[in-house]
Order: C-alpha cells, then structure tokens, then sequence
C-alpha cells in the first residue's frame, strides 16, 4: 500500500526516505486534491489482470512500455538517474504502474513543499499534467514499472520553471478551485 509524506531538506542521498522528524504523513485524500490519482492492483498478474484492462479503456491508455530502472538493465543509467530527479512537469498525465521493486515520486504541494510518495510492487500513480515532479529509486536500486499513455507516447520532460505552459497553468487553476 502507498505512503506518503512531507520530505525533509537534506540534499544527502536522493535514495534515502527523507522523512520530517516527526513525521507528517500525507493521506490519499491529499494526494488526491493534489491531482495525484493511487490504485493497488494485482503485479503478479497483470498481462491478464481485467482491472488493468478496463483501466486502460476507461483512461484510454492505449499505448503501454515496460522500463526496468538498474544499473544493469538501463543504458546510461547515471545519467538517466540524474534527469528522473530533476524537478519537472509534463504537458501529459504521467502513469506509472510498478511491476516489481520500488522507488520514489516526490510532487509539490499547492504551497510548493515536496511530498515524497513511496511506491512498490502493486501501486499504480496518475499524476496529473502540469504538476512539478521528479522521480527517483530508493535504496533498493531497482524498479520495473510500466509506463501508459493516451496515444503515442510523448517524453519530453520540461524542467522548472516551466510555468508558462498551458498544462501548468490548467494544474493550477485545478488546485485554486480544490482550495474553495
């Protein structure tokens, strides 16, 4: 199952959980006001699971890869490891669906704080266009994720600040009204 929370400022190994001492733990309901969308499905069994497949025709995610982030399974991994971290946004939903290990998605807040939102095996994020994100493994070192899209997939990441973009502006004409 998914957990979040509020991340602490140490520039130390991006790896690491970086919790707030206490911590602030950060519900689905928040996520949710944020954009972020969280299901759990069956990993084990996803090349027949029909929840998946009515997700996809509900989503019309028509277009689906497999990734699997290692240092011996992704080419130019370094470098790759750094550009997933930098902060950016999408002009797209982003979809995720983690088929074996785990890793790290950390979003903004409507007050720009990062929130560091734990995947594994199983959980399955949608964030949305426009939200500033970045990703990054944890200290297992490995991730296969599935990546879906709407149509044919576009990968272009535009780091911040990136605010002059429609989706952006959409996103946070999204939050203003989840505000009211």
């Amino acid at each position: 199952m998914v957990e979040a929370w509020y991340m602490d400022e140490s520039q130390e190994d991006q790896r690491a959980p970086h919790r707030l001492q206490p911590n602030r733990a950060v519900s689905l309901e928040q996520l949710r006001r944020l954009g972020v969308a969280y299901r759990r499905l069956d990993a084990d069994n996803y090349e027949t699971d029909p929840r998946l497949k009515e997700i996809r025709e509900a989503e019309n995610y028509s277009w689906m890869d497999i990734v699997t982030i290692h240092k011996d399974k992704l080419p130019n991994y370094e470098e790759k490891i750094k550009t997933f971290y930098e902060e950016h946004l999408h002009l797209d939903d982003e979809i995720r669906y983690i088929l074996d290990g785990s890793g790290y998605f950390d979003v903004r807040d409507k007050d720009d704080k990062w929130i560091r939102i734990s995947m594994e095996k199983g959980d399955m994020i949608t964030l949305p266009a426009g939200i500033y994100h970045r990703f990054t493994l944890d200290e297992n070192n490995y991730v296969k994720a599935m990546r879906l899209f709407v149509g044919e997939p576009v990968w272009t990441a535009y780091n911040r600040p990136a605010d002059d973009f429609p989706a952006r502006k959409q996103y946070m004409k999204f939050l203003a009204e989840e505000a009211q």
